[in-house]
């Protein structure tokens, strides 16, 4: 297999995990899809009653900087996964942070060739934002407008 083959199945594998949908574990039957713009949030259980469908947890990608930023994105997530469900509401259980990784290496490399040397070296530094995490239940009201 050629190197850029390789290098691009890499770079799709990793861009699919970042993009990755929230992760579920069914409670009922799920219902028709719906758009997403239909689903609302909520931080406390609404008013009435409701079904359960699913229990849903979510996390911001590799690559998502800034508060604001990972806290939308995990809110879309767990929306985007109700609306699949056909729940046109989430309720929000928990929120927080996954701290964040990185790390520093130093490489250095030498070599020596006739009449002409080389030497090198370089310094590598790995940042990661700390990733936003969520869990929530997928719901439907019956009476929701």
């Amino acid at each position: 297999m050629p190197v850029r083959s390789v290098i691009f199945a890499i770079v799709l594998a990793a861009g699919l995990a970042a993009c990755a949908s929230a992760s579920r574990v069914m409670i009922s039957d799920p219902r028709p899809p719906i758009p997403v713009e239909q689903v609302r949030v909520y931080t406390q259980p609404p008013a009435g009653r409701y079904v359960e469908i699913a229990l849903l947890d979510a996390r911001s990608g590799e690559f998502t900087y800034g508060a604001q930023n990972r806290n939308d994105t995990v809110i879309g997530k767990l929306r985007a996964e109700a609306a699949r469900l056909g729940a046109n509401g989430v309720l929000l259980q928990e929120m927080g942070q996954m701290p964040s990784s990185g790390g520093v290496g130093i490489g250095v490399g030498g070599g020596s060739g006739g009449r002409h040397g080389g030497f090198g070296g370089g310094i590598s530094v790995g940042v990661s934002p700390p990733k936003q995490t969520a869990r929530a239940i997928a719901i439907y009201l019956p009476d929701a407008r």
